[in-house]
């Protein structure tokens, strides 16, 4: 059936359904096909970044027989290294990560990668039977993303793709409930957005007795660990089946839930690796498109294992079991309203000295910030600080930073970027 929304979408942006087509195709290969299309593309990467990366170049021939791990820290210290030298500078763009580990991050990215996240997620979503066309209501924290140029951005052509998005940095009765009535009304096909922004919706929904839209086929779950309680209450107050997505910002769409509950991994787009490390699975992950900024044995901090045979739903793509990702804590605000911890990770960018951090919440009129940095942040940079902690949390709140040398980690050996209250 022609619609004329989804024309004017592809007009808009012909790059991304271009892109489109080349992940439908490749979903069509037999497993055989993929992985053998998989290994091509890992070893071309590879043989680009060693010619064209100075950073690659340096450790592929101090390693000539082994691709060293990709640490964050490598990344972020060697960032401009990382750069293929053929980059149009005049084009490329600095992109900050979520800061999920507590050390912050940056990578540059460009107008071609982010077309091809934007069809690597419309595939995701065709998982669960979503179409394009098909209304979307995402519920996001990044204030990057959602600031007008940015990934849910809000402009006119989210009107011809059928694509709303609420900013979810922060919630109270009153939010949830404008939320819940902004589902009702826009009736989309999908939701999208954090587990714990979502739980928290269908906690409210269920309570209040709210009825949701017929049209929904599917929430997606993103950017944090979904629980089994929090899927639960999501399906319950959703009337529809809840799925899973992973990635990150660095490398996108590395794998998705279909309707059979299997996680997927995208094989055509990433190389995916678990390493047994400690009594725990790690996940390494290579980006096989990015040739701006390869991330090759790139170790995301997550854990996970991937799965042997094959999913019912008749995919070609491997099966990943995740494992315990990053879990992070919602703050209170004076006014009683809960903020979202991805605000508070973009609150340092462009802090370059910060190797560690972690924000730590007591009560609801003190904030302490606990940084391992090189050098302690000036004057100037903790009063523009402190203002914008207090602008967030709505009221005249302590901000107390201390300068540590080191960041205790949890008993499982985890770095908690955000705590809050008990």
């Amino acid at each position: 059936m022609f619609s004329p929304r989804l024309w004017l979408h592809r007009r808009r942006y012909p790059e991304r359904h271009a892109q489109l087509e080349i992940l439908l195709r490749n979903q069509a290969l037999s497993r055989e096909e993929l992985l053998r299309k998989q290994r091509t593309d890992f070893a071309a990467i590879v043989a680009f970044a060693a010619a064209n990366v100075p950073y690659y170049a340096e450790c592929l021939s101090l390693h000539p027989d082994s691709i060293p791990l990709l640490e964050k820290d490598a990344v972020r210290e060697r960032l401009d290294d990382l750069l293929s030298r053929d980059a149009d500078r005049r084009r490329v763009k600095l992109g900050h990560t979520g800061g999920s580990t507590g050390k912050p991050l940056a990578f540059w990215y460009d107008q071609a990668k982010h077309e091809l996240m934007r069809a690597g997620m419309m595939r995701g979503f065709m998982m669960s039977g979503w179409q394009p066309g098909q209304k979307v209501l995402n519920f996001w924290g990044a204030r990057q993303d959602i600031a007008a140029g940015g990934v849910f951005g809000a402009n006119w052509s989210d009107l011809i793709a059928a694509e709303k998005t609420i900013a979810a940095t922060e919630y109270s009765a009153a939010k949830l409930h404008a939320w819940a009535r902004c589902i009702q009304r826009y009736r989309p096909v999908l939701l999208y957005g954090y587990a714990s922004a979502m739980s928290e919706l269908a906690r409210f929904v269920i309570a209040d007795r709210m009825a949701m839209p017929r049209s929904l086929i599917g929430v997606y779950s993103t950017a944090e660990v979904l629980t089994d309680a929090q899927r639960e209450l999501m399906q319950q107050a959703f009337g529809c089946k809840v799925f899973n997505q992973y990635g990150c910002r660095e490398v996108p769409n590395i794998a998705w839930e279909c309707r059979h509950g299997n996680m997927h991994v995208f094989a055509d787009l990433v190389y995916l690796e678990s390493l047994r490390d400690d009594g725990e699975d790690r996940l390494i992950v290579t980006s096989l498109t990015n040739r701006l900024m390869p991330f090759i044995r790139y170790n995301l901090g997550d854990s996970g294992r991937l799965l042997d045979g094959e999913c019912a739903c008749g995919s070609p793509f491997p099966l990943l079991e995740m494992g315990m990702c990053r879990q992070n804590d919602w703050i209170l605000g004076r006014a009683g309203q809960r903020i979202h911890p991805g605000v508070f990770i973009h609150l340092l960018d462009g802090q370059t000295s910060i190797r560690q951090y972690q924000w730590v919440q007591r009560d609801p009129a003190h904030l302490t910030l606990n940084l391992v940095a090189a050098e302690k942040l000036g004057s100037d940079a903790l009063a523009a600080l402190t203002d914008k902690v207090r602008h967030l949390m709505g009221g005249n709140v302590a901000l107390e930073v201390n300068h540590v040398a080191e960041i205790p980690r949890t008993s499982s050996g985890k770095h908690r970027f955000v705590i809050g209250m008990p």
